[in-house]
């Protein structure tokens, strides 16, 4: 089916990867999104990592994503993409050596960094610890920036895009998948990707496919553009920090956002007041904004990719780590949907895990 015709529901990062793979490969994709770079990507720690707390599997489904973005640069050298390495602190001591040791074990490129060290690379930190692990393999992309240059490459590849336009459900016939309904009328095809973030399971249920997921909501602050104050990320416990490319902080309770609670402008003001007493200079920071972000989680909180059985030409691509692994699963799902081909690294994320 190398001539197919996808529909690509949502233009978040994880959208405009499978847009952008299906465009190469041949296909006559149309694009179908509300907001351009999606409604989670934006509001996106944007770490790219196979970090802590993984089975073994997962991670080097994490790991291969990791290759598969330094592979996406070289083919799109403008994306907003940079390797600053991490530091982590935000564990006991005795489990970061513990993850130290089971993820070096496994390839990962993680070594142990004592006082002197740790303030060599981040001169900035107000209260640097006496040990923490550095990550050397780890960084970040600015996500909004990366969905949007890679739905606008596959536009130029042939794909139709509509901004703006709301999905209101699937269409099926006989068993098989047909399209989709919009608020401007349905779109006929061969196949639909659906990756609609926290909207994914809501669309699904029209045509009798339950998706079991959560959208937990995570606040992130943001400051106005300032000279470097990081050298890459910083994980600590509490407050994870990075610096984008323009010299924002980015800065959250961990990467996926703190709990917003009831009064969300009350709980921005308190997660930036630590951030301004994390870093030296940081009382000349200047508040930006705060985001929130809806972190789309199947049920047991791993990835669902691929085809549905019994729903013929529907493949799901629904994960809380939509931009860590966003270039290996467009890849991967192409390659599916295109030639049938099945990815091993994928075969404990299907949704056949919960029929």
């Amino acid at each position: 089916m190398v001539d197919a015709h996808v529909i690509v529901i949502g233009t978040g990062i994880l959208g405009a990867s499978i847009a952008w793979h299906l465009a190469r490969g041949g296909a006559r994709v149309t694009v179908v999104g509300e907001t351009a770079g999606g409604v989670a990507t934006p509001a996106s720690f944007a770490w790219i990592n196979a970090s802590w707390g993984n089975p073994e599997p997962y991670f080097h489904l994490r790991q291969r994503s990791i290759r598969e973005w330094k592979r996406l640069a070289e083919e799109l050298p403008a994306l907003p993409l940079r390797w600053t390495g991490s530091l982590t602190f935000d564990l006991p001591a005795a489990e970061l050596r513990a993850y130290a040791e089971e993820h070096g074990a496994w390839g990962y490129d993680i070594r142990p960094l004592a006082a002197a060290e740790i303030a060599a690379r981040e001169p900035n930190l107000a209260a640097p610890p006496a040990f923490a692990l550095q990550a050397s393999g780890e960084g970040a992309v600015e996500p909004r920036q990366a969905a949007t240059l890679l739905i606008a490459d596959a536009r130029r590849q042939g794909a139709t895009v509509l901004h703006d336009r709301r999905v209101l459900g699937l269409t099926r016939s006989a068993g098989r998948i047909t399209g989709v309904e919009t608020a401007d009328g349905s779109i006929t095809a061969d196949c639909v990707a659906l990756a609609a973030g926290s909207g994914s399971a809501e669309l699904a249920a029209t045509v009798g496919v339950p998706i079991e997921m959560t959208a937990p909501a995570g606040l992130l602050v943001h400051s106005k553009p300032h000279a470097p104050l990081l050298t890459g990320l910083v994980l600590s416990d509490g407050l994870h920090l990075r610096q984008t490319i323009d010299g924002s902080i980015i800065a959250g309770g961990d990467f996926g956002g703190s709990d917003p609670g009831a009064n969300p402008e009350a709980a921005a003001a308190t997660l930036w007041a630590w951030v301004q007493a994390a870093l030296r200079g940081g009382d000349a920071l200047l508040f930006d904004r705060y985001t929130l972000g809806y972190r789309p989680t199947p049920a047991d909180g791993f990835p669902i990719v691929g085809r549905v059985d019994g729903s013929e030409g529907l493949s799901l691509a629904i994960t809380h780590s939509g931009v860590t692994l966003a270039p290996a699963i467009g890849l991967f799902l192409a390659r599916e949907i295109l030639t049938a081909e099945c990815e091993p690294l994928l075969a404990s994320y299907r949704f056949s895990r919960f029929t």
